[in-house]
């Protein structure tokens, strides 16, 4: 039958079961949301506040359900706006499909009201992203950046469509996609038999996972692993869940704020098995001391993560699930190293995590909601030092609970992303951890909550400084605290009752306590300034470059 460009795009949408777009509209996209308008009842559209709002949320859905995250914007501006979100879910591997529309054919590379070449704009940051010049070839492009975005290492794709080709029409054919195979021709079975023969010739194994074993699904299949061979756990910050943070063999976080037991227990290890990871620098610290007593095993999906930044022993190339499940068939004894373990949990009871109790703090702050949500929540952050609190002190027990901007450290990333996440799990707590300075970066976002009666509980860790560079300042800048200083009149229990939250302010654990325990019952989106002490800082913590060995806490301060 003959449709539109934009009834097609709608079609594509629901082949891909699509049920939930974020978005803004403008001129040159108008034909898409005028038929988006007349499937309203088959696809929520969430109208954001800003464009980047809308690129966080669908990379925040996308997180919290495995499936394709979808963003909506107008040319020009809007189109830019979407970049900073889009080269986020690029670095942190998210699937996600962005529709873009741009100027008319004829007025292309004129310097047009509003036109921007968006698709050559996000090239380094995409898989692939796409301008469609033939409205012939559109839903097959559409097809074909969802098969991308959700195959092999999973990222970003744009689809850019100029207005003229929403207008114009084609002959359409309804389409069911198939499913996405994984990836496993390139799974070496003798490199497989070579790790188990090191499993078995191994006293002090350890294993660390990243965000590749979440994307593949296979948290069963490392746990298994984890209980034939006895290994202690260690993880990244895109890798929570994929372990449950509660299991006797979780050690805590690996890297620059990690805990000294994984630190110090990586460092003296003879195996590492590191499962879904592209050895970040804020992991390993100094490259040629990481790990040197180990020999290291790469299970990941991406052949080019492979000896890119840490020298590997063996490695293996294809999806960790299917890696994982013959990994384990090869594993035929099952091991106990009770005493490796003893030596790992005699540095957790020396070297434990700490926060102050006796006034509000940043670790209090997430242990408090950790008791009342009883770690069931999913936790979304911005970047700073309350992401780091929350990922030291919320033990996530499940896969795609944590989601935070990992690799670009993305700023005002967590509240789109936490409207993401209770779009697609209403019946969730879900709760956004900010600094003040990341929330100031994208706070209209909580609009887009009460416009939508999205429930959303934002906490604002409040120092009044930018908590993460101050602490850098503090201790490698010898205090001089250059623009880093927030003292100014924003009052954010006022500025968010404006917007239509309900919004309280804490100043101590019991206030705290008392207006979370509010917010869980509310029922409506609620904001708690929660005012910590500014010289509060992150441990424990490795200097940039040092081994991460060299970990430091407060008592070493002293």
């Amino acid at each position: 039958m003959q449709l539109t460009g934009a009834q097609i795009v709608i079609e594509c949408m629901k082949e891909q079961g699509v049920d939930t777009i974020f978005g803004y509209p403008g001129g040159a996209i108008l034909n898409v949301y005028d038929e988006l308008y007349k499937h309203s009842d088959e696809i929520r559209h969430i109208l954001v506040s800003h464009e980047q709002g809308a690129s966080h949320a669908a990379d925040g859905y996308a997180r919290a359900t495995g499936k394709v995250g979808v963003c909506f914007a107008t040319s020009g501006p809007g189109a830019t706006n979407l970049v900073t979100g889009i080269a986020t879910a690029n670095i942190d591997s998210i699937p996600m499909v962005a529709i873009t529309c741009n100027v008319g054919t004829s007025l292309l590379n004129k310097d047009s009201f509003q036109e921007v070449a968006i698709s050559e704009v996000v090239k380094p940051i995409t898989k692939k992203s796409y301008i469609v010049m033939d409205v012939n070839d559109l839903a097959d492009t559409i097809r074909e950046a969802f098969k991308i975005a959700r195959s092999g290492r999973k990222g970003p794709v744009l689809v850019d469509i100029p207005k003229d080709v929403t207008a114009n029409k084609a002959e359409y054919t309804a389409f069911v996609p198939e499913p996405v195979a994984p990836v496993t021709d390139t799974i070496d079975d003798e490199a497989i038999a070579r790790t188990a023969e090191l499993i078995s010739k191994s006293k002090k194994p350890y294993i660390f996972v990243g965000g590749g074993v979440i994307a593949a699904n296979a948290a069963a299949e490392l746990k298994e692993l984890v209980e034939k061979i006895d290994a202690p756990v260690c993880d990244t910050l895109m890798g929570k869940g994929a372990f449950d943070g509660t299991d006797p063999h979780y050690t805590g976080m690996l890297g620059m704020h990690g805990t000294k037991t994984s630190n110090f227990g990586v460092s003296d290890c003879d195996l590492l098995l590191a499962v879904g990871v592209r050895f970040s620098d804020r992991v390993y610290g100094n490259a040629k001391a990481f790990a040197k007593n180990a020999k290291i095993v790469h299970i990941d999906i991406d052949e080019k993560e492979i000896n890119k930044n840490i020298a590997v022993d063996e490695h293996i190339v294809g999806d960790a699930k299917e890696v994982l499940k013959r990994l384990n068939a090869a594993v035929k004894d099952r091991y106990t190293h009770d005493e490796w373990r003893a030596e790992l949990s005699a540095k957790a009871e020396r070297f434990p995590l700490r926060y102050r109790t006796d006034v509000l703090s940043g670790g209090g702050v997430i242990t408090e909601i950790y008791k009342q949500t009883k770690g069931d929540a999913i936790i979304t952050t911005e970047v700073g030092q309350h992401q780091m609190w929350a990922a030291q002190f919320y033990y996530y027990k499940n896969p795609r609970t944590y989601i935070t901007s990992g690799g670009l450290g993305t700023m005002g990333y967590g509240l789109g992303a936490s409207i993401g996440a209770k779009a697609a799990f209403p019946d969730k707590v879900v709760v956004n951890v900010a600094g003040d300075g990341g929330f100031r970066m994208n706070m209209n976002e909580l609009a887009t909550a009460v416009r939508h009666n999205l429930p959303i509980i934002e906490v604002i860790v409040d120092n009044r400084v930018l908590g993460m560079v101050r602490q850098w300042q503090t201790l490698f800048y010898e205090g001089r605290y250059s623009h880093t200083v927030l003292d100014d009149q924003v009052d954010y229990v006022k500025l968010a009752e404006a917007i239509g939250c309900e919004a309280y302010m804490a100043q101590t654990p019991e206030e705290f306590a008392d207006v979370f325990a509010r917010a869980l019952k509310s029922g409506r989106p609620t904001l708690i300034d929660a005012r910590i002490d500014r010289d509060e800082n992150v441990y424990p913590m490795v200097a940039p470059g040092d081994s991460i060995s060299k970990a430091f806490d407060a008592e070493d301060m002293k």
